[in-house]
């Protein structure tokens, strides 16, 4: 006999500060996208297992994946959790094709 979860709105769930720009009055729902960007960059450990746990692990591992820009200590924590190569990373490769000039 399977056992289902109950269906339930995920930003309940998480801290508002995360979504300092979103007005959850107006009924909108907030994209998976930004849900697994905001939380992976901002979030704890804890609310990044819940994400896991509602999204599942390769729809998560997908959008970060996907993702046009990561901030480099998020990119190095979600290669390793996914044991993915860097540059699997949307993000990685297009930083590597667009070359920063020095700042002098």
């Amino acid at each position: 006999m399977m056992i289902m979860k109950e269906k339930y709105d995920i930003t309940n769930l998480l801290k508002q500060r995360y979504f300092w720009d979103i007005d959850f009055t107006s009924g909108k729902t907030v994209s998976k996208r930004l849900i697994v960007e905001r939380i992976f960059s901002l979030g704890t450990l804890a609310e990044m297992t819940l994400l896991l746990n509602y999204f599942g692990k390769g729809e998560v591992e997908k959008i970060l994946i996907n993702l046009n820009y990561i901030d480099p200590k998020t990119l190095n924590f979600a290669s390793k959790y996914f044991s993915r190569s860097k540059k699997t990373f949307k993000c990685y490769t297009r930083k590597q094709l667009m070359p920063q000039h020095w700042n002098s």
